[in-house]
């Protein structure tokens, strides 16, 4: 049968076709098993008796999850709102023409090269009270100095959102620099012979046209968001305690640590549910803007 078609149709078929399999079972079927185990009462190996939405208002009930989505709600929001306000400034500065531009981009890109294992590390040891920021100013002669915030139970999740700032707020700035970079300068020209002063141009014309990088940069962020694990084990470890706990922490410390697959697989179903809230109003107005 192949040798009556075309190469043209069937060799990037099968050429796909490995990937699309993998995909197939990999990730959504992955995704089905662990909402099936969501539904029963697994340990630490599967057991197919199903008890409803049981693990799910276990976990609507647990006080460590609440804390959790908390601190998400925290951490979610500072890091998306702070990197995007960074990076657009550092864009802005940027797209003036100025000398040296392609060494300040490489600075500001560089810690997007690394790892959150590697940043939080970094930064475990800048906050640390007995050897980072606090005890360098001490030694500058200000005792009265102190930022102990990585063992501080209620500030502690504010130096998750310091770090992930740092490394992500470079890359937003590579973003909206290219959109940036793209808008017809024509438009631009007009404005200022109409007399609009650039501050203006700025606001009224050259924002809402980035538009589309907004929609980018808030999906990548808002992902990174949810699933971040690495970051947060690197730098407090969820602690102290587990005041610095994230869903995904939860998650991995539930099914993995302590054998609770079921009570795991509910709370990463949730997650999956948060990035689904947060996927579909934006699509919906992303599409809706277009019709």
């Amino acid at each position: 049968m192949l040798k009556n078609l075309s190469p043209d149709i069937w060799l990037p078929k099968l050429l796909l076709a490995p990937s699309f399999v993998i995909s197939i079972v990999f990730v959504y079927g992955f995704i089905i098993w662990t909402a099936l185990m969501s539904l029963t009462k697994s340990r630490l190996m599967p057991q197919w008796n199903f008890v409803g939405f049981d693990q799910y208002l276990r976990l609507l009930e647990n006080d460590r999850w609440l804390l959790a989505c908390k601190n998400l709600v925290i951490f979610g929001g500072l890091f998306i709102g702070v990197s995007i306000v960074v990076g657009l400034i550092l864009a802005i500065l940027l797209d003036q023409k100025i000398r040296g531009e392609g060494f300040l981009r490489t600075i500001y890109l560089y810690p997007m090269a690394l790892s959150f294992i590697v940043t939080g590390t970094a930064w475990k040891w800048i906050l640390n009270p007995e050897s980072g920021i606090q005890r360098m100013m001490h030694d500058l002669g200000f005792t009265n100095f102190t930022f102990e915030w990585l063992i501080d139970p209620d500030m502690v999740i504010y130096t998750v959102a310091i770090a992930g700032v740092w490394q992500s707020s470079g890359f937003v700035m590579a973003l909206f620099l290219a959109g940036l970079r793209g808008i017809d300068q024509s438009i631009i020209k007009a404005a200022q012979l109409d007399g609009a002063s650039m501050p203006r141009i700025y606001w009224r014309i050259i924002i809402p046209n980035l538009r589309p990088v907004f929609f980018t940069v808030l999906m990548i962020l808002a992902h990174i968001a949810i699933k971040s694990f690495d970051l947060v084990m690197a730098l407090t470890g969820g602690g102290p305690g587990y005041s610095s706990d994230l869903p995904a922490t939860f998650m991995y410390t539930h099914m993995f640590t302590r054998g609770q697959v079921a009570f795991g697989s509910a709370s990463s179903m949730m997650m999956l549910m948060g990035v689904i809230a947060v996927l579909i109003p934006m699509l919906w107005s992303e599409l809706r803007s277009k019709a």
